[in-house]
């Protein structure tokens, strides 16, 4: 039997079957590593804010910017790099506008043609002319390398130019050119996107962002505790489906379940007016400006109310089929004395500000009634059975998990647990005990068991992982010791609704345990980071997302514009390109039509987190790793073509 190393290199001999294609393959590889490495892009906490984060990805979080610097300099004014930005960003809106008051439509295609050939040029630079190919719009692939490869040959370049763009705009093709080289602009200067968690919950268009991930060129995603959460409700898992809904309708974003995932609520919604039609529902405000009159609003309300008290009760059922996940103290509904209307925490006897629940028996308060189960099975249905959703779910869990270790950087959304001195917290799960990277391990594994596992009970665990990840004190993506939901909506005194973080955020300053957790992950302190989002940092407090002399950066600044009075800005994001690492911190986005109309770019502040002497190149990366391990496999090919081991396929 021939030995493992000779067959894999006949194996490659079937893609290199000769002496030159092994070769070739070698030069290329070993160019592709002096080129500089391409550009990273970090977003997190993004909450379904569609339109700031789609500003963001077209802008490249000031990457397009940059590059326009780049070429032009002093030699553009500001307001015409800043014209030419929106152009790039919103190529088709900003010439329909542009169509209204100018004169010589053909002489300004020309110009700007010529502008966005010189950028374009810019951002393929760091490129193979094998990758920029791969990424040319395919109408007018051949056009834009011919415009932006140099032509040694050609004599007259500039004539040679001329020509061609004169017949773009004569024949009609100039807008149709202009958006497939401002598209082409918006990839180039980001190589690869990471969504650091959280792209579902409180904005109106978490679906419509998924959306675009799926036609993104190169992503990895962090799932966030909310996206966690949408994906148990996918998968069918009660507790998460409750929770999804509630969120929606206590931010006025049901029509994300009704008219971006054709989830029907109308049963929900019949149930909810019938039994609490006489019910003001006032401690389920919605976190939306609106009527209070309004016939919507009263109904979302009543929506509100009885969807929260139906995850009360499925949680409940929950806590008691787990007991494992010992959350005994989080099930409230038999601590109450429904007759004084008060509840019993921590020994203390609180006085409740709503006393209706029609619904529950105080013998056994955490029964569905027969109408209530009806809804559950039909919510159940409707969120399996939906096809959009499971596209979604299906795409999170294959360009997505817990964390990611990318380039000396580790990714996670939330934190590391930790016990009260800074070790590793030790956690048991379904009777097994963990710690650092193996609980981010099972909880990932658990995760995907909940969608693929063909044994019933691994299944069904898998799925309540889901729930536990969203609210158990122990996850790292929720890493707070209760989620206060019901304090918060039935009880006045704020020591209630206090949440307790992890000891993570006490020690995000302390170097030694911030190493301890990078070694914990494989990476080497001096010179790894950790990028992680989940808590809002409050800028207007005067609160530095950059931790640990750099070593920790929180870009959770306010995405969500329900977090932007708590932290004065809308979002941080991170760059790490060729230089080092930039932090770019992000003031509101007004809207995509200020942005059009006004060429209004979103106003951002730049910090140089790290900058290297010498630019890095690929080959310092994780994949220029990878292509050297390629360059010598195909050199052990080589040599066993030379020696006769392996012979040619001519």
């Amino acid at each position: 039997m021939k030995n493992l190393e000779t067959r894999y290199l006949e194996r490659l001999s079937d893609l290199y079957p000769t002496i030159a294609a092994a070769s070739t393959e070698i030069i290329n590889l070993q160019s592709i590593l002096n080129l500089p490495k391409g550009t990273e892009h970090f977003l997190t906490d993004v909450h379904g804010e569609y339109e700031a984060f789609s500003h963001v990805l077209k802008n490249g979080s000031g990457s397009v910017r940059r590059k326009i610097d780049d070429v032009f300099g002093n030699t553009m004014s500001i307001r015409d790099k800043r014209s030419l930005a929106t152009l790039i960003y919103y190529p088709k809106q900003r010439m329909d506008m542009i169509k209204k008051t100018e004169t010589n439509m053909d002489d300004w295609y020309r110009v700007h043609l010529y502008l966005l050939i010189e950028v374009s040029k810019r951002a393929a630079s760091k490129y193979t002319r094998s990758k920029v190919r791969k990424a040319l719009p395919k109408d007018f692939a051949y056009v834009i390398e011919e415009l932006i490869t140099e032509k040694a040959e050609v004599s007259d370049k500039e004539s040679y130019y001329n020509e061609i763009i004169s017949t773009i705009i004569r024949i009609g093709r100039a807008e149709d050119f202009i958006v497939a080289i401002s598209e082409l602009i918006q990839r180039l200067v980001v190589d690869h996107l990471h969504i650091v968690g959280d792209i579902y919950d409180r904005g109106p268009g978490p679906h419509i962002i998924m959306d675009k991930l799926m036609t993104y060129h190169s992503l990895d995603i962090q799932w966030g505790n909310h996206d966690v959460l949408w994906m148990g409700a996918a998968a069918g898992q009660r507790g998460c489906i409750t929770n999804a809904i509630r969120i929606c309708a206590r931010y006025g974003n049901l029509d994300i379940l009704e008219e971006g995932y054709g989830i029907n609520l109308l049963p929900l919604a019949t149930f909810a007016l019938k039994v609490y039609k006489d019910d003001p529902c006032t401690c389920f405000k919605l976190k939306v400006p609106d009527r209070p009159d309004s016939e919507e609003m009263q109904m979302n309300l009543r929506i509100h109310k009885a969807i929260s008290i139906l995850q009360f009760k499925v949680e409940g059922q929950i806590i008691s089929r787990q007991k494992s996940f010992h959350l005994e103290d989080r099930a409230l509904l038999d601590k109450i004395d429904y007759e004084k209307g008060t509840i019993v925490l921590g020994g203390k006897e609180y006085q409740l500000l709503d006393t209706n629940f029609p619904t529950v028996d105080p013998k056994d308060p955490y029964a569905l009634t027969e109408e209530e189960e009806e809804i559950m099975e039909r919510l159940e249905k409707a969120f399996i059975n939906c096809e959009k959703l499971q596209r979604h779910m299906r795409f999170l869990l294959a360009k997505g998990g817990l964390y990611k270790v990318y380039n000396d950087n580790l990714l996670y959304h939330g934190c590391v647990p930790l016990d009260e001195d800074g070790s590793l917290k030790e956690t048991e799960v379904y009777g097994k005990k963990y710690r650092g990277k193996a609980l981010y391990d099972m909880l990932d594994a658990y995760v995907r068991k909940g969608f693929f596992a063909l044994d019933k009970k691994e299944r069904e665990d898998g799925k309540d992982i889901m729930w536990y990840i969203w609210l158990h004190p122990d996850s790292p993506l929720f890493g707070k010791n209760k989620m206060a939901t019901f304090e918060r909506y039935f009880i006045a005194e704020k020591e209630t609704h206090i949440e307790k973080k992890n000891p993570y955020y006490s020690y995000i300053e302390n170097e030694k345990v911030i190493d301890n957790i990078m070694k914990e992950f494989g990476l080497d302190p001096a010179y790894g980071h950790i990028v992680n989002g989940h808590v809002p940092v409050k800028r207007k407090d005067g609160e530095n997302p950059i931790k640990c002399g750099g070593k920790v950066m929180v870009i959770d600044g306010g995405f969500s514009k329900a977090y932007q009075k708590e932290t004065g800005i809308a979002g941080y994001t991170l760059i790490f390109n060729s230089y080092g690492l930039l932090l770019v911190a992000h003031e509101p986005f007004e809207s995509t039509e200020a942005a059009i109309e006004n060429e209004n770019d979103i106003h951002s502040e730049l910090t140089v987190v790290q900058r290297v002497h010498d630019r890095i190149l690929v080959g310092d990366t994780d994949n220029g790793r990878e292509l050297k391990e390629q360059i010598r496999d195909l050199e052990q090919l080589l040599s066993a073509y030379r020696n006769g081991e392996i012979i040619e396929k001519l």
